[in-house]
């Protein structure tokens, strides 16, 4: 899972979104109607609620995820985003623009200019090369032909395809094909990229390789992506904040964390069971503010007086700006005071942990570390900074306390 961040500057606001299917669909807006369900909808009135109310922002660069289950609404929502479904009501503004106040011209100059759209179907034309398919909608802008060729072919080198420009659709895997798909939306250069489950027809190897590709290009290119997915684990390994539909209607926005943890409803509840809690929980739910933290520059005799020359003790070593050296266990410390080194700095057989590990860290990627150490395993924030440590005890409590039975009972209580 991502780390999180809070939204600042928004790129996508959504007001009081609507999409009615049937005749006069204007009536399940009346006020007499709010708050009912979908099903009073349908057979009260003959309509067929798409979305019902929705209203949600997303900031410049995130990755905002939509999930939920088969009817839910989530793919018309985001075809309503760029209005390939025409809302009922509501106002969608995308980077400064009005998309629900553009007339036909402008809905057209807007798509092919300002937000991108990547299918599940990847929508390739099957006569036209690797090459000419990627820069298809370059073709469409007008671009002349050595132009849009030289603007795409870095693209098909960033999604893994060089080499592949004169290969047809039919001579490429399912994997391939889709990253024609994504290098077609990239080389757009849209501020924002609409993907409408665009893995989930994927095997699961290949699929889990597309989202590793994904998250690689997003850390290089920060677009704004909005990303479409009935896949909880592949919205918590993509979002910075998901948001949950449940029969058109928003019911829970926030973090993955916040979401698994914290579900709003019985239906979050139910939609978030049985999910692999280290692929959620972080260093930051598991870690201990540091103890014995010393400056390299402290006497080895005092530090030894503090752990009471104890072989098990240990303490942290820290730079001039606080940044972490490494780690000095009571036998190593007994052996420099006997070897006449008179301060931490002297010690050059201190404990050093590498990869760093930071609070956004997921245990999954913890575990093995604490796991093959006997000696807590250090926390630091970005600027090496030390912040906490992780104990494997409090490790193994933590991962006792979020297991699948204890959520349930928790969850339930909390109902």
């Amino acid at each position: 899972m991502k780390s999180t961040k809070a939204p600042t500057e928004p790129i996508l606001s959504v007001d009081s979104l609507w999409k009615v299917f049937g005749n006069q669909p204007e009536r399940a807006l009346d006020s007499a109607h709010r708050g009912q369900a979908k099903r009073y909808f349908q057979n009260e009135l003959q309509l067929v609620i798409g979305l019902q109310d929705v209203s949600f922002e997303a900031a410049r660069g995130e990755t905002f995820v939509i999930m939920g289950l088969s009817g839910s609404g989530k793919s018309t929502l985001i075809r309503t985003l760029i209005r390939l479904i025409e809302p009922t009501s509501g106002r969608i503004v995308i980077d400064g623009d009005d998309v629900t106040a553009m007339d036909p011209a402008e809905l057209l100059q807007f798509r092919r200019t300002k937000a991108a759209m990547v299918f599940q179907h990847y929508g390739l034309l099957p006569h036209r090369n690797v090459l000419d398919n990627a820069a298809w909608g370059l073709e469409m802008r007008g671009v002349p032909r050595a132009e849009r060729h030289a603007k795409t072919a870095p693209m098909l080198e960033l999604v893994g395809l060089a080499g592949w420009e004169s290969a047809y659709p039919r001579q490429l895997s399912g994997g391939m094909q889709q990253r024609v798909g994504l290098a077609r939306a990239l080389v757009a250069d849209t501020n924002i990229l609409l993907m409408d489950e665009p893995f989930s027809g994927l095997d699961p190897l290949i699929r889990r390789q597309m989202q590793d590709e994904l998250i690689r290009l997003q850390d290089e290119l920060r677009k704004t992506i909005i990303f479409i997915t009935h896949d909880l684990d592949e919205a918590l390994r993509l979002g910075d904040r998901i948001a949950i539909l449940h029969h058109g209607r928003v019911v829970q926005i926030g973090s993955g964390t916040n979401i698994v943890l914290n579900p709003s409803n019985s239906h979050v509840t139910e939609f978030t069971r049985g999910v692999n809690m280290t692929g959620v929980l972080t260093a930051s739910h598991v870690m201990k503010k540091p103890s014995r933290a010393f400056d390299r520059n402290e006497t080895t005799i005092s530090v030894l007086d503090h752990l009471g020359y104890d072989p098990l003790g240990f303490v942290w070593v820290t730079g001039s700006d606080n940044n972490l050296q490494g780690l000095l266990d009571g036998g190593r410390l007994e052996r420099m005071h006997a070897e006449g080194r008179k301060a931490l700095r002297d010690g050059n057989d201190m404990i050093v942990r590498c990869p760093p590990i930071t609070p956004d860290t997921l245990l999954d990627a913890l575990i093995p570390l604490a796991m093959a150490s006997e000696h807590p395993v250090p926390v630091t924030n970005t600027g090496g900074v030390l912040v906490g440590e992780i104990h494997r005890a409090n490790l193994a409590k933590v991962l006792a306390q979020h297991a699948p039975d204890k959520r349930e009972k928790h969850n339930h209580a909390a109902a």
